[in-house]
């Protein structure tokens, strides 16, 4: 069960980090993705954050999480710069890809077309 405090930097960094993710890739070549974060898990000392992305088009997953990766130190210093008051120690953030949708997209897809159960 997460503390009152994880829950507050958890939508925090959610927010900031969604806003931040736009601009990077905004700054990039990628037109046409859609990057958002689906949620975020702080640890309860708040030194880590697990931050979930759903890209769209799935197929530029590999490609959008490999730029995220390497602007990690671009996106750590944005997010220091808009939230120097609000916390003392920034958490470690890694990124995590929430297949959960294209999941659901296969149940789906079961369920409709009699294709091959998903579930097992």
């Amino acid at each position: 069960m997460d503390s009152q405090r994880q829950k507050k930097v958890s939508t925090l960094i959610k927010k900031d980090i969604g806003a931040i993710i736009d601009s990077v890739l905004r700054n990039k070549v990628f037109q046409g993705v859609l990057v958002s974060v689906t949620k975020v898990k702080t640890t309860p000392d708040l030194s880590q954050s697990k931050v979930f992305l759903s890209v769209f088009p799935s197929k530029k997953t590999a490609e959008i999480l490999n730029l995220l990766e390497n602007s990690k130190f671009e996106i750590k210093q944005r997010f220091i710069a808009l939230v120097r008051g609000q916390l003392r120690v920034m958490p470690q953030i890694q990124f995590i890809v929430d297949d959960s949708l294209d999941y659901i997209e296969k149940i789906e897809d079961a369920i409709k077309n009699g294709g091959e159960n998903p579930i097992k």
